[in-house]
């Protein structure tokens, strides 16, 4: 046993090595802490059966190929594969938002160009914010494997952000703009709910 797990650990070390990642990455990718990922890498402990399947299928190997002494020296891991689908994901995400802010554009073009109205639709731009910070929220869930840290950093950009919106539009449209400041005093509980989540999240992983 000690053996296996001396080559689980050096396969393991090696396609991480290859694929240009640090512990940390790793470790977040598998909502797991690095110190784990470094017990695994020194043969101390093996992962479990389900992460090592999920380790194997990351790196686009068997599990055999992971207790196999003969690759250690030779991972037949291509981190090439990993840059096209990070660019890959990079540009759908580029996409989906110019998506939301041309609508936003033809939302405030219509009225001025076929109905003979006021510029009164320009709010839709303050909209169009929240609305591209809600779309990287969703996208997290499936180009970054649910990492728990961008999820935090998405929601805390999201509620800001959408609360901002809120307070501008109603301060032009509205005459409470004197007191609507104390809209923000709801993000307060709401970051704390937000970070008290990834806490929980993260130490559950």
């Amino acid at each position: 046993m000690e053996e296996l797990k001396t080559i689980v650990g050096k396969n393991l070390n090696a396609l991480r090595k290859k694929a240009k990642l640090t512990q940390i990455e790793l470790a977040e990718k598998f909502n797991c802490t690095d110190k784990a990922v470094s017990k695994w890498e020194q043969g101390a402990t093996l992962p479990d059966l389900e992460t090592l399947k999920q380790l194997a299928s990351f790196y686009g190997v068997s599990i055999d190929y992971l207790t196999e002494e003969k690759n250690i020296k030779n991972p037949q891991y291509n981190p090439k594969n990993d840059r096209i689908v990070f660019i890959n994901r990079v540009t759908i995400t580029c996409l989906l938002s110019s998506i939301i802010w041309m609508i936003a554009t033809i939302i405030f073009i219509y009225p001025l160009l076929f109905m003979n109205k006021t510029n009164a639709y320009w709010p839709i731009f303050i909209w169009a914010v929240p609305a591209n910070a809600l779309l990287l929220v969703i996208l997290n869930r499936f180009f970054f494997k649910k990492s728990k840290t961008i999820a935090l950093a998405s929601w805390t950009v999201f509620l800001w952000v959408l609360l901002t919106a809120f307070y501008m539009h109603f301060s032009f449209f509205t005459n409470l703009g004197y007191n609507l400041w104390m809209i923000f005093i709801i993000g307060i509980p709401a970051q704390a709910v937000i970070v008290l989540w990834y806490i929980l999240k993260k130490n559950k992983a």
